[in-house]
């Protein structure tokens, strides 16, 4: 497997290191008027599964941290449910406090609300095992959001389904949505990046790479579209000073995210009712 490195996400954009003008080699960036990372900036006013995207906030209990990373609203009965990765809600062995999801966030504004968090899910794994490599093909997670006066979904659109590949599966034309903060990035405007994936792991439910994007902080636990599906989420990438920068995928697939998604469905749905 790669030696990869896990990208946490300070809110505060101070504390993120300068970021190299020479990431991503021009000739592997893919999207159209692209930066040196292959990000550029989403059109107003943000549409489709775009409009289904937002900020997640959350707060160390320990360190009194504050985390800033992506997600987006994945279709479920409950109506109710966010993807993201697992280290957006669960780091150093404690789940995050005061986790908030703010859709459509664009410019400070949440457009479409704020959404506390109900309940969150991540792989059993991610929970119980030291950090390593070896648990990225887990770094997925789910949030039940509490509802308002009417659920999630009744509030942005219908969420985006889940697209279950395995491991082994390329695809092409893929776009990275995020938040990116720091040098050159405000942290409240959403990014876009396209790019190709190919197979990075040789063990349990797979895992992608592009290295036609170069995730900065605040693009952990943004979406992975493959046209209208959900095809993973952010999770890391190589250091800021890698002159081949890469960013490291989580697919959507296998029993560990199906019993997740099916048990967090069902949780919710008991909640509502």
């Amino acid at each position: 497997m790669l030696r990869l490195v896990l990208s946490l996400v300070l809110l505060d954009p101070t504390t993120v290191a300068e970021v190299s003008q020479r990431n991503v080699p021009v000739p592997r960036i893919l999207t159209p008027d692209g930066d040196r990372l292959g990000y550029a900036p989403v059109p107003r006013p943000y549409t489709g599964a775009r409009r289904l995207t937002g900020v997640l906030l959350g707060r160390d209990p320990v360190t009194q941290t504050n985390v800033l990373c992506g997600g987006t609203v994945i279709g479920s009965r409950s109506r109710s449910l966010v993807l993201t990765a697992a280290h957006c809600l669960h780091q150093h062995g404690r789940a995050l406090q005061q986790v908030t999801f703010l859709p459509d966030y664009d410019l400070g504004q949440p457009r479409l609300g704020v959404w506390p968090a109900a309940r969150m899910w991540v792989p059993a794994k991610w929970r119980s095992e030291p950090y390593s490599p070896s648990l990225l093909p887990y770094d997925v997670g789910l949030v039940g959001v509490a509802p308002r006066e009417r659920p999630l979904e009744a509030v942005t659109g219908r969420g985006l389904r889940p697209m279950h590949t395995t491991r082994g599966t390329k695809l092409r034309g893929l776009e990275l949505l995020g938040y990116p903060a720091g040098k050159g990035y405000p942290g409240t405007k959403m990014y876009r990046c396209v790019g190709d994936a190919t197979e990075a792991a040789s063990e349990g439910p797979g895992l992608m790479i592009t290295r036609n994007c170069h995730a900065a902080a605040g693009g952990s636990g943004g979406p992975v579209l493959y046209g209208d599906a959900l095809a993973g989420v952010v999770s890391s990438s190589s250091p800021m000073s890698d002159a081949q920068g890469y960013t490291v995928l989580t697919r959507l697939g296998g029993p560990v995210f199906e019993r997740m998604f099916a048990k967090a469905d069902r949780e919710m749905l008991k909640r509502a009712g």
